[in-house]
Order: structure tokens, then sequence, then C-alpha cells
């Protein structure tokens, strides 16, 4: 529930550097609470939302979440503004910094929108009925005869119009009226909502005025570029920095120990030798002429390759049984008329954002401030107070513009980096990674192998389904020894499996992390979208029934499956948008020769996802030509920006399927920039086309992440149908596909 208030013009003018004139609100809406949370004053205000009207007009949003290329800034401004009934004109928007105060600031998840559009709204809605008590009060007249509209308050008797500006003294002294006098609007009445708009950053994305992390700079600061050990973990044995001194422009050179972050808490830095210069350049150069000794440490011998071997011969045996099993598979399996078996394979994958992570720093004795492209700040601001024992109060995390996240973003690894160095030198200080650090020390999202067996009966229907999955865990990343999947994890498209088979099992094998693990764009969905939906079209290959039809059958009856959170399953939205996305493809049509269509779908983030894929083969290379995408997201905050992020997750969910591979050899990472860790390109780009499902009376639901676990399934299943040879390994480049 949240409650809309009044807020101190003096300290929202402390805190932001707005104009202390004018209607300022504060919404404090509550929010699921973070572990390792720091405590603080409880009596400080601790709004996460922010309007501030002016006297000219202006309406200024503080954005609590971080923008990333998502859009979330103008998609929560446009429910403040349909709400309010303003005009788009006057709407801009300010990023906060990293606070408590704000709620949940970790912009991960696909959930900006799904947990903070109703407070949006509320506030709108609050600060519209502010100005109608005070044109009501000047007018002399009953609110009732008063409504907002396009920024003025109309007297509806005599359709005389007050400007919102020339309100906001007389607002500014009415009573903030309680929550349960705040009516919404019907979905009908929309302005903004479920419409298209034009980003409220625009003009700064076109012009180039918009402030990246990498385009921070203060006075006096210096540059640092870090030389860190190949191996993961590993440390420096000793360096010889004589032929860095020498090139011009290079100050200092610093040995970072490794930060080890307490158990279940926060990333720590990996540690290495570290150049500072006053030019950027001059730091990467004089990183290249260090002569470093390292000690690689119990990662020395990790490959990958080996590894997958591993997986592979563990998921042909039996794993640890996972709650939510049922039934009796090996009785399904020997009563079936037939089965299919399969095993699939993803590889180690990075983010690779076009920014690469930096951050700059300033420690000043008793205090730390940083601008930095960061998505969750709250956390970065917590582990500078617990590693450099300053008072959290007295750390401000300045949230800069992020040129793309993915997931690695949220870890802030680089930001500590920044900060020991300020402190090292006394001076602020940015550190800037190459694009070779991005891809050679990130957190990356596992690699897993899964073997899949399934029984049918003499009508093709499916009797049992055993399934086996191993991946190394994302809690290994705060815990150590976590050597088999989390349940969270697994709830992500395996246990939520979404057809009602009445035998199915589902088995966790060990998989042990050697690198740093995290999150990345859909996360563990990659795997089970990949695995679930190459095996469903395996299966109805096999029992001889058309892809599109098979996925229905599976789905069974229409049913509703209440869990734990405010969104049960609906499998009918999944056959809606499955059934959507074939008549948009017009599946089942005859393709020309060496052309094939294939189909996925996905449940993920709270959406419903279907794609279907065409893909051309010649002299065994492959180009995907058409991409049909229908989503069920709820309500449809800004359609524009839906469709942005669905062609991106098009693209992005291609690079993994053609090109996406991280592996090592004596524990390091092989791969070094866009050469060997390619991404689609704008030439191979296919045709895509988007459908947005009309569910404005359905609680809005995730965008950025549901599109991208269809895409590598649809393209291998489009692959088969076009040459009859199944791709159970990504990805394509391996194979000699692309």
């Amino acid at each position: 529930m949240s409650k809309i208030q009044q807020i101190n013009r003096r300290d929202f003018v402390k805190l932001f550097g707005l104009t202390s004139g004018g209607i300022i609100l504060g919404c404090n809406s509550s929010t699921v609470e973070k572990k390792f949370k720091p405590s603080i004053n409880k009596d400080f205000f601790k709004p996460n939302l922010f309007i501030h009207l002016e006297k000219n007009g202006n309406v200024t949003l503080i954005a609590s979440r971080s923008e990333m290329g998502q859009g979330i800034r103008t998609s929560l401004a446009s429910a403040i503004a349909d709400e309010m009934e303003a005009d788009w004109k006057y709407i801009s928007v300010k990023q906060a910094t990293g606070h408590e105060k704000y709620g949940n600031q970790n912009t991960d998840g696909s959930r900006s929108v799904r947990t903070k559009l109703e407070p949006m709204r509320k506030m709108g809605a609050t600060a519209k009925l502010m100005l109608i008590s005070a044109a009501a009060k000047k007018w002399n007249i009953a609110e009732s005869t008063c409504k907002a509209e396009n920024h003025y308050i109309i007297n509806t008797i005599n359709n005389e119009k007050i400007f919102f500006g020339d309100l906001v003294e007389e607002a500014s002294k009415i009573e903030i009226p309680t929550e349960e006098t705040v009516q919404l609007k019907k979905v009908e009445d929309f302005k903004f909502i479920g419409k298209t708009l034009k980003s409220v950053d625009l003009k700064d994305f076109t012009q180039g005025t918009a402030t990246y992390g990498i385009d921070v700079r203060i006075p006096n600061m210096k540059f640092a570029a870090i030389s860190r050990c190949p191996v993961t973990f590993g440390t420096v044995k000793s360096f010889n920095k004589a032929k860095a001194e020498k090139v011009s422009g290079v100050e200092k050179i610093i040995q970072l120990d490794r930060l080890v972050p307490p158990p279940g808490q926060f990333f720590g830095m990996l540690g290495g030798v570290a150049v500072i210069a006053n030019n950027t350049w001059s730091a990467f150069q004089g990183k290249l002429d260090l002569d470093i000794e390292w000690n690689h440490g119990e990662n020395e011998n990790f490959n990958t390759e080996e590894f997958t071997k591993t997986l592979t011969e563990r998921v042909q045996k039996t794993g640890k049984l996972v709650p939510g099993s049922r039934g009796n598979v090996s009785a399904a399996f020997n009563a079936s008329e037939q089965t299919v078996e399969a095993t699939y394979h993803v590889p180690f994958l990075v983010h690779s954002p076009m920014e690469v992570p930096n951050a700059t720093a300033w420690f000043q004795k008793d205090k730390i401030e940083v601008w930095a492209p960061v998505q969750d700040p709250q956390t970065a601001r917590s582990e500078l107070a617990h590693f450099f024992n300053i008072p959290v109060e007295n750390i401000t995390v300045n949230v800069t513009f992020l040129g793309g996240g993915f997931g690695r973003k949220s870890k802030s690894d680089f930001v500590v980096e920044a900060v020991a160095l300020s402190k090292e030198i006394n001076a602020p200080v940015q550190v800037v990674w190459t694009r070779e650090d991005d891809i050679k020390h990130s957190f990356y999202h596992a690699t897993s192998v899964q073997y899949l067996k399934g029984g049918l009966d003499k009508n093709g229907k499916v009797t049992g389904w055993l399934q086996r999955v191993g991946f190394p865990s994302i809690v290994s990343s705060f815990k150590p020894l976590s050597d088999y999947a989390s349940g969270f994890e697994l709830g992500q498209g395996f246990t939520n499996n979404p057809y009602p088979l009445e035998n199915f099992r589902l088995e966790n094998i060990k998989a042990e992390a050697n690198l740093r693990i995290g999150w990345l764009r859909s996360v563990v969905h990659i795997h089970s979208g990949f695995g679930i939906n190459s095996f469903v079209d395996e299966l109805a290959f096999a029992a001889k029934k058309d892809s599109v039809q098979f996925h229905l059958n599976l789905l069974g009856e229409d049913r509703v499956i209440k869990g734990k959170s405010n969104y049960p399953f609906n499998s009918k939205r999944l056959k809606d948008v499955l059934n959507k996305t074939a008549k948009m493809a017009n599946w089942g049509k005859e393709l020309p020769e060496n052309h094939g269509l294939g189909v996925a779908i996905h449940y993920s983030f709270y959406s419903y996802v279907a794609t279907i894929v065409e893909v051309s083969v010649k002299s065994e290379k492959v180009k995907v030509e058409n991409v049909w995408t229908t989503i069920d997201c709820g309500l449809a905050l800004n359609k524009d920006n839906i469709k942005n992020q669905l062609e991106g997750a098009t693209i992005f969910g291609m690079s993994i399927a053609l090109y996406g591979k991280i592996s090592t050899k004596d524990g390091a990472v092989e791969q070094n920039n866009f050469f060997d860790y390619q991404m689609t390109r704008m030439k191979d780009a296919p045709k895509i086309h988007i459908e947005i499902m009309d569910k404005m009376h359905e609680p809005p639901t995730g965008v950025g992440e549901p599109g991208v676990p269809v895409m590598a399934p649809a393209i291998c299943n489009a692959i088969f149908n076009a040459t009859g040879k199944r791709v159970r390994s990504l990805p394509l480049v391996d194979l000699g596909m692309v």
C-alpha cells in the first residue's frame, strides 16, 4: 500500500537541486525487503517516488530505477502524466541517487513497471485532486464541477480554465487527500498508458548530450586501467613496472589485493595491478606494458570442454530428485509405444554491453561519492560501506545512463575498484574496463547440460517426462560449495513446466562453479526455454504431429494455477499468444526450398510469449529471415517501448544462438573481443514482426527479458524443418552453420 506525502521543500532541494517553488509530492510504497539492508534512521522520511510541479507548469519526476535502454524513465513518467492529466511537453525526469528510501532500486528481473505502476498512477491522481481542490476554492464552486484536462483545470459550468502552474501557490496549501479518496482512471480513458510515446530522453540520446558513466568528468580526476589475473580468483605473485612507468602520462602503479566478500553478501573485487594516468589511453598502454607473474590458484586447470563432457556424463545418471516431481515416469516409459531421448547444451555466455563496466569515485576522508552506470545502486552503496568502513549515509552513488546492462551492471565490483584506487591516491579516479577485460573477467551466465526423455502412447500423447539438468548456480557467487542449482533457479521454467504432465520427474545434477556466475538477460529461462521447446519439437516429430498443435495439446484444457505471487499462470493466455503467432506467420504455408519454420513458447517474468522463426539454409549456412513474436504482458504501458524491447530481445537471442560462447583453457577465458565473441550484425538482422496482446485490464508483467528464451529453440527447430538436422548444442558457429 502506498502513502502519498507532501515533502519538505528544503530536503527536496538539498537532495536534487531543484527549484524550491511548487508542489512537491512523495510516495512511500511498500517493497520487498532487500537482504543485507543497512540500518538507517527510521524517523527519516523515506519516499521512493517524487513529483515536483512548478509555477511554470513543469513537472519533474524523480526516477528510482536505472535507465539502460529499456525506456523505464519514459514509461513510468507516462503513468503520472496520464493520471495527472498533464501535457507531455511539460514532463521531465531526474535520476535518483542510490538510497534505501526509494525502496528496491535493483533494476533487473523485468519488474520495474509491475512494481511501480500503481504508486506512480496514484501520485498523478493525487496531484490532480489537489489542483482540482485549489481551483474549486479559487472559483468558490464544488470540486465535482471541475475537471483536469491537458495541464488545465476546467470549470465545467462555464468552461473557464486555469493553468496547472497558476494553481501551485493555492494547491501547496491543500491537505493531502487520503488514499481512499484517490480514484484512478478507467482503462478506456487512458491518454498515455497503452499508447506510443516519445522518450523523455530522446533529445539527449539523439544529440549526444546524455551522460553515461564513461562520460563523467570531474576536476582533477585521474584515469585507471587494471590488469587482472587471467584465471578467476588468481593473485599477483610479482610484477615489474619499469616499462609501464616510461609510458607518457602514467603517474603511479598500484597493486590491488582481492577483496573477498563475506558469505552471502556483495561481490568484492578481483584485484590485480592498476595503472594510474592522466588520460585513459596512457592507462591502457601502461597496463599492456606491465610484466606480471601470477598465482593462478585452484581454477588453473578448468577447461570448459572437459567440464561439458563431465556434465554430459552426469546427466545420463540419476540425479537429485527435485520437489514437484509427480507420478511414475519409469512405469510410464515401460507402457509407452515409443520413447524419445535427447541431450542439450548451452555454453557459458557473457553480457558484453556496448558500454564496458566503468566507475568514477572520490574517496574523501569520511565520505565517498561515486558516479557509475549501475543497475543496483543500493547494493553498491552498502558494499562500499562494508569494505571501506564508511557510514552508509556518507556514501553517494550517482546513477548515470547505462549503455546496456543485461545484468552485468547489477554487480558492483568495478565500483569497488574505483573507490579503492581513489582512497590509495587521494584523488578522484575513473576506472574503465577494456572490452577484453569485460569478456575475460565477467560474472558469466552459467553453462548447462540437460537430458530429457519422453514417452508417447499410440496416439502420440505424452505419457511421461524425465528431465535432468545441471548448471553452476548463481548462489556460488555468494556461498562457496553451492554445487547444485537452487530452488529459485529451477523455478525459472523447470519446476513450473507449463504442461500438465501426469508423470513428471525433474532431477538436478552437480555442477561446480569455476567462474563467477551472474545474472544475464532472462537468466535460467535461457536453459529451460531451449531444452523444453527443442524437446517438444522432437516429440511432435516422433508422434508425427504438427508442432503448433502438439504444443496446444500438451497445454491441455484451460486452467489457472495460483502460486505464491499475485500473478496466477493462465494456460489460455499461453495458447492465445501461440495461436496469434501462428496466424501472423501463416504457419503451415508452403515454403521455398531449404526454408523452414520453427516455433517456441515460454512463460517468464509472468508474461506469455510465442515466437516463430523462418530460416533459410544454403551451403549449410543458416540465415534468419523472419521472426514473428507475440507477447501478453498484461497492461501494455508504452507499446512502442515494448516493441523496441522485443526487437532487442530478438537480436540478443539470435546472438546467443548463432555465436554466444565463452570457453576456457587452463583456467583462462579464450575469447577477447567482438571478433571472437560475435554479435548479430545489422546486415544479418531479420524482418521482425511484433504483436502485443490487448490485455489492458490485466496487471502489467515483464517485458525486457521474456523475448529472449524462445529465440534459440525456435531457430534450431526451424533448421530441422529446413534440413532434417537437429541442433542440440549451441552456438551454431561451432557447428559451421554461420
